[in-house]
């Protein structure tokens, strides 16, 4: 009887059904902007974040589903309906089995296994549901496809990551939710709203949670661009860092190595944005071991591990190579007892929180939300 009233064409039928039963429960004199607030603690026997968040669809694409499941169970949703497949000629095929139109709407897809196909999956998703009228739809892209190609380091070389910016912006997105971008000016190659988390909190977390004598430990970064996030992350633990330079003769291959600062009888952890084929850091943990480390840890935001990644892991002095699940690592961890995960869904579906319901971001670059 109930639902039936609020499809009357009543006033309260604008209001969302748990407004319209707060409206009741409140003093008549409340705004209706304070039924939302009040809504955390009359409505505190429903774990479901919908009544706060009534015009939100979060659907996930083929290249991390469990990622897209753990953040919905989080913001109390279900994932959206979509069914994503290949014709026999290879192409993409996407149907969005659910209405979008007028919805806010975040697209969960990562840049990993099958890189390019992933990518087509994401733009023909966000171009399906702008299409179908859907009132912003946000690119949720935990690592971003082809960051590493952020600049023209040789002549005639492309900027592959501008033009991913350009692919996701024609395509129709509204704004873009990522995390630990290779190169922080990436943001600059968009020109709609973009909120690169940092995986920082979740890294100091686990540091000071699984390293028992983390205050006598260095915080070590494998090359000159990562110095930023290490002096970051040991200002903030208050303990030291140090440097590895290191010289390439070409990409994935490294010709020599010098560590700047001392790691003799210290625990060293090594953090970086990204592991490929962990060339670099399996010459760093030589480089700090024959430099008197004690023990090496390794921690990255994004666990690509291609090729020889895995081999050079089990075969590495490492004690453990941390990584976060911005990329899915279950079978990387059935080949490896080294690798250990954190879970950063917390972090992604805080963001598409505060962002559907118009709150600062800005807490999740130095907090770890619950």
């Amino acid at each position: 009887m109930g639902d039936n009233h609020h499809q009357t064409t009543h006033d309260n039928a604008l209001l969302h059904p748990d407004e319209h039963y707060l409206k009741h429960r409140t003093d008549s004199n409340c705004s209706q902007g304070s039924y939302s607030n009040l809504s955390s603690t009359v409505l505190g026997h429903r774990p479901s974040l919908i009544s706060r968040m009534p015009n939100i669809k979060v659907f996930g694409g083929s290249s991390h589903p469990e990622l897209t499941q753990l953040i919905c169970t989080r913001l109390g949703l279900e994932p959206g309906r979509v069914i994503t497949k290949k014709f026999s000629n290879r192409e993409t095929s996407v149907e969005i089995n659910e209405s979008v139109r007028g919805e806010d709407v975040f697209i969960v897809q990562s840049g990993c296994g099958e890189i390019n196909d992933n990518l087509m999956e994401l733009l023909i998703m966000i171009n399906a549901c702008k299409i179908a009228s859907a009132s912003r739809v946000t690119a949720v892209i935990p690592c971003f496809p082809y960051a590493r190609q952020d600049r023209k380091d040789k002549s005639r070389a492309p900027i592959s990551a501008k033009l991913v910016a350009n692919m996701l912006s024609v395509a129709g997105a509204d704004h873009i939710i990522t995390m630990d971008l290779h190169a922080s000016q990436i943001q600059g190659f968009f020109d709609i709203p973009v909120d690169n988390l940092f995986a920082e909190p979740a890294v100091i977390r686990w540091i000071t949670l699984h390293i028992a004598d983390y205050k006598n430990a260095v915080i070590v970064s494998p090359d000159a661009g990562g110095a930023k996030r290490v002096t970051a992350i040991a200002d903030r633990l208050n303990i030291d860092f140090a440097l590895i330079h290191k010289e390439r003769k070409r990409a994935n291959e490294i010709d020599s190595m010098v560590l700047v600062g001392d790691v003799t009888n210290r625990v060293a952890i090594l953090v970086d944005d990204m592991a490929d084929t962990c060339g670099t850091f399996e010459c760093a943990s030589q480089k700090l071991l024959s430099a008197g480390a004690s023990k090496v840890y390794a921690i990255c935001s994004h666990g690509i591990f291609s090729g020889p990644a895995i081999t050079r892991i089990n075969n590495s002095p490492f004690e453990a190579v941390v990584v976060t699940n911005t990329i899915p690592q279950e079978e990387n961890m059935r080949n490896s007892n080294k690798i250990q995960v954190i879970d950063v869904s917390m972090m992604f579906s805080e963001a598409i929180r505060r962002t559907h319901n118009g709150e600062s971001v800005s807490y999740l670059f130095t907090q770890m939300p619950l």
